[in-house]
């Protein structure tokens, strides 16, 4: 590798999605108040540009059908960056109620943001909006960014890791962070174990508009076939008519759904949801991916680690993939942080360790979790499901346990 043209930084972070750019963000401000000459040179890398949002969310398909839910505790996050009031919260829509049932049951349950004490269990918010203010952010911070050129190689060193960009140019860092997905090119490169298998689904995303108000309802229904989400969003007047789908079913039926015309996939869509909120009046464009269990069974090298999907991507039925993901960030930047102040090797395996102890845990609880609701939903023996409709009605009604479930879904 030619390294004569070779810039070095102390912290590299690939990625620039959401985690990536909250990575970058919480960084950049843990050095805010500190002297010129005392701070870490911090930079990002991705090989995407920047994009301004265009969308005015008056029609579906003005739209992101990208969209996050997100638990209080990001929420925090995003108002500890002082992003919420100002950039966010005109956009995002509070959900302050949610339902879930099983189709092929009696079985239901229902959460209040009462129960718990709390004004909301989260936000649904477009990707873009997040996008903006957290680009916006870091254009004021001066935090160097490399963008729009790919990461062709990675080299690992005993003190550095050389990463060599499309255009011929070299980059060394004593700490890479990998925040550059599912198919992290760092975590294959640095040579990662991980534990994974494909669903044989896919995941379908795209705006609606409804008869009924969504009344700041989340909503998910089982299906033989997968789970149906329908996500409440804020439109230019509030009129609460806009939701985002995400309809989770088998690779076959994806693409049956996908090549429909609207009219019938509107039909379908209704019929699938048992008409809870009335008549699909409109669909946006139609998106999908395909969907992993996924785990890295160790999150960090000695100058490496990895956080949000890039350690672990998870089935999105209870939305709880980028909220992972920010928490990861949160905890990782906290501990460079208290390793700087106690003037310790911030890219040393022993600092990077306390990240992997207190997130791993918590990480693989969650996916747990939401692999036994995958599994325990999408069977079609009638003892399970006996037990799934039975399961639900003692949930709903054991308040204590719902709480748990409710605190620990909300972050808190």
């Amino acid at each position: 590798m030619n390294t004569s043209n070779k810039e070095s930084f102390d912290i590299i972070i690939v990625g620039g999605g959401l985690v990536g750019l909250s990575m970058a963000a919480l960084l950049a401000q843990s050095q805010e108040h500190s002297p010129a000459a005392n701070r870490l040179r911090i930079a990002l890398l991705d090989a995407g540009l920047p994009q301004e949002s265009n969308y005015s969310r008056d029609a579906v398909e003005n739209f992101d059908p990208r969209v996050s839910a997100l638990t209080v505790t990001s929420q925090q996050l995003f108002a500890s960056l002082g992003l919420w009031e100002q950039d966010l919260a005109s956009f995002a829509c509070p959900y302050t109620d949610m339902y879930v049932w099983d189709t092929g049951g009696i079985g239901d349950i229902s959460f209040s943001c009462r129960e718990v004490r709390q004004a909301q269990l989260g936000h649904i918010i477009e990707n873009t909006r997040l996008d903006r203010a957290l680009n916006h952010y870091l254009g004021r911070t001066g935090l160097e960014q490399y963008r729009g050129n790919k990461l062709r190689h990675l080299e690992r060193q005993e003190e550095q890791s050389l990463l060599l960009l499309d255009n011929g140019q070299t980059l060394s860092c004593r700490l890479l962070i990998a925040a550059d997905g599912g198919n992290s090119f760092i975590r294959q490169q640095a040579g990662f174990t991980t534990r994974e298998w494909a669903y044989g689904h896919q995941a379908i995303v795209a705006t609606v508009a409804t008869e009924k108000p969504h009344a700041q309802t989340a909503a998910q229904c089982f299906l033989p076939s997968g789970p149906l989400a329908f996500l409440p969003l804020r439109d230019s007047q509030d009129t609460q008519h806009y939701s985002s789908i995400v309809w989770s079913c088998t690779d076959a039926l994806a693409q049956e759904l996908l090549a429909m015309d609207e009219d019938q996939f509107r039909h379908d869509l209704q019929q699938a949801f048992e008409n809870r909120l009335g008549q699909i009046e409109a669909v946006g464009p139609r998106f999908s991916f395909p969907l992993w269990q996924r785990h890295a069974r160790d999150y960090v090298q000695e100058g490496l680690a990895l956080v949000g999907d890039a350690a672990h991507t998870i089935h999105p039925l209870a939305g709880q993939g980028v909220n992972l993901g920010l928490a990861d960030v949160h905890c990782l930047a906290g501990i460079i942080s208290a390793a700087r102040a106690e003037g310790q090797d911030i890219a040393s395996h022993q600092v990077l360790s306390r990240y992997q102890r207190q997130r791993k845990g918590h990480n693989l609880g969650m996916m747990a979790l939401m692999e036994g609701f995958k599994r325990g939903f999408g069977s079609d023996d009638l003892l399970l499901r006996w037990a799934r409709n039975t399961g639900l009605a003692l949930v709903d009604s054991a308040l204590p346990l719902k709480r748990q479930l409710m605190q620990k879904a909300m972050g808190l």
